[in-house]
């Protein structure tokens, strides 16, 4: 009866240990890479799936979108300005198969690959480039890198530049431009005025001089200002040719 017993313990066991080594579970977004005997057979899941126990070895893949920071890189610019550049790069994996058999690690990989092509493609850019059209570097840095994980299976679908540090006397520099500018813009501004101003001071000149009376109502306008000025003594300016009449009606 002992001896029953443990023969059916022993089978219990056995059958758990060969279950384990049989049943796989994938989740929706994992795939498993089969080999049998160290060769590639194929890929399975999602869902559940079977292995022939100690002969056949699954390796799981992750199919989700990968969030991979690229650390700061220091690089000479186009036009010989040191800076530091840092980066994000989203990927994932298309290909299951190729990510395990064409690469060792395929997150190192596309990591170190990352960091060399971002400081290719700073040290062809200029500073103003990066500074004002990075959105254009973002797009190259990302077809550069997508093309080189492509054969591991991987796909490159966003690279954005995070922080781009400059040094303090570079940073001085485009201050003291930044300011130049503001101050060139502000006296073009004032420019245009006085020139419109001028035009149209040319303008009502000319209109007084073809109709006299528009002159005459001017002067008693500016009488009408004087008038109003809370002062004691007001001095009356009159016109040559309005005495000119009076002396000779006299």
């Amino acid at each position: 009866m002992t001896g029953a017993i443990i023969g059916i313990i022993v089978f219990v066991f056995v059958v758990f240990i060969v279950a384990s080594a049989a049943i796989r579970i994938a989740q929706e977004y994992e795939r498993g890479v089969i080999f049998r005997l160290g060769r590639f057979t194929g890929v399975r899941g999602p869902g559940i799936y079977f292995l022939i126990p100690f002969i056949e070895r699954s390796v799981k893949v992750d199919l989700r979108v990968m969030t991979m920071d690229v650390p700061s890189q220091e690089a000479i610019t186009r036009d010989n300005v040191t800076v530091k550049v840092n980066a994000v790069v989203y990927f994932r994996v298309v290909k299951p198969e190729d990510s395990v058999i064409k690469v060792f690690d395929h997150r190192y990989a596309t990591s170190q690959i990352s960091q060399t092509t971002l400081r290719s493609v700073l040290g062809q850019s200029e500073l103003d480039e990066l500074l004002a059209h990075r959105e254009k570097i973002n797009q190259n840095l990302q077809k550069i890198i997508d093309e080189q994980t492509d054969p591991w299976g991987v796909k490159v679908s966003i690279v954005e530049i995070k922080d781009v540090e400059l040094p303090q006397t570079m940073q001085r520099a485009i201050a003291a431009q930044a300011e130049a500018e503001r101050e060139r813009r502000a006296k073009i501004v004032h420019a245009e005025g006085e020139m419109q101003a001028a035009e149209k001071l040319a303008e009502a000149a000319k209109t007084m001089a073809t109709q006299p009376m528009s002159l005459q109502l001017r002067y008693l306008q500016t009488l009408t200002v004087i008038a109003t000025e809370k002062t004691n003594t007001i001095v009356f300016p009159l016109p040559v040719d309005i005495l000119a009449k009076i002396l000779k009606t006299e």
